[in-house]
């Protein structure tokens, strides 16, 4: 029960307004409270689902670990070695304190695959292409996804809200709303490899690093935004965890009550 819902001792001597005035206002005050609610838990769900703050910084501190030491002396197996380095520790850190590790283990088999093709060709640049083959890959999912009318954001976040994949059936706002977040990525990626994969071919490894790094945190920003934003305007989630257990306690009630019944003497028993 929230605060609005809850009774409260009022002055029996205090004027009383019309009921008719009185029942509007409240229910404006539920719908305004149940709203901020809404878009607190979008923020909350969306916050965790994408790592928050410590997770931007584990994604963007490797690369530009990389890169800073490369400018510096030009020396791939140094960079390569320091990036991978210090996304292994973020991990360590993460399992000391018990924290979730699948944003920083992400962290670590993108660095890792960079470390081996870069390794390979002998190429500094070719550090970022799992990368950008990656976001690429990432951005054509959201897109096709979301024409196949299952879009990504949705089989992402379904279980984050509890909601699993009724959305599909069953909240057909809620699945429009999932279909633009997608849309949203989807381009916003795409524009992402529009830049990467000229300076891929035409940059150096320097140029490419730092245009990398600075790219990292504001298209992620605004795609998570305007995800928040088409969310917090859609109907809420349907939980569907709660239905299974309220359908679980119905069942059990069921077989007490049966067992009850049975239990019972009948009539002719007690002759």
């Amino acid at each position: 029960m929230t605060s609005v819902d809850k009774p409260t001792t009022t002055d029996p001597d205090a004027p009383r307004g019309d009921a008719s005035q009185g029942a509007p206002a409240a229910n404006g005050a539920n719908a305004a409270h149940g709203a901020h609610d809404a878009k607190a838990v979008t923020e909350a769900a969306l916050f965790d689902a994408f790592g928050g703050v410590r997770g931007m910084v584990e994604t963007v501190l490797p690369g530009l670990l990389f890169v800073t030491i490369f400018t510096i002396n030009k020396d791939l197996h140094l960079s390569a070695i320091a990036a991978l380095g210090v996304s292994l520790l973020l991990v360590a850190v993460r399992l000391i304190r018990r924290d979730t590790v699948k944003h920083a283990f992400s962290g670590v088999f993108g660095v890792a695959f960079g470390v081996v093709f870069a390794m390979m060709t002998g190429n500094a640049k070719d550090f970022y292409l799992p990368g950008m083959l990656y976001t690429l890959g990432l951005a054509i999912a959201y897109i096709a996804t979301t024409i196949a009318g299952v879009p990504l954001i949705g089989l992402m976040l379904g279980p984050v809200f509890k909601e699993n994949l009724s959305w599909r059936t069953r909240n057909p706002g809620r699945k429009k709303a999932y279909a633009k977040a997608s849309w949203a990525w989807g381009l916003i990626l795409l524009a992402k490899c529009a830049i990467l994969f000229p300076l891929y071919w035409w940059a150096d490894t320097t140029q490419l690093g730092w245009v990398l790094v600075a790219l990292k945190i504001p298209p992620f920003l605004l795609a998570v935004y305007l995800t928040w934003v088409f969310l917090a305007k859609a109907p809420p989630p349907i939980d569907v965890f709660a239905e299974m257990e309220a359908e679980e306690r119905a069942e059990e009630e069921r077989k007490a009550a049966a067992a009850a019944q049975a239990a019972r003497p009948r009539p002719h028993d007690e002759l």
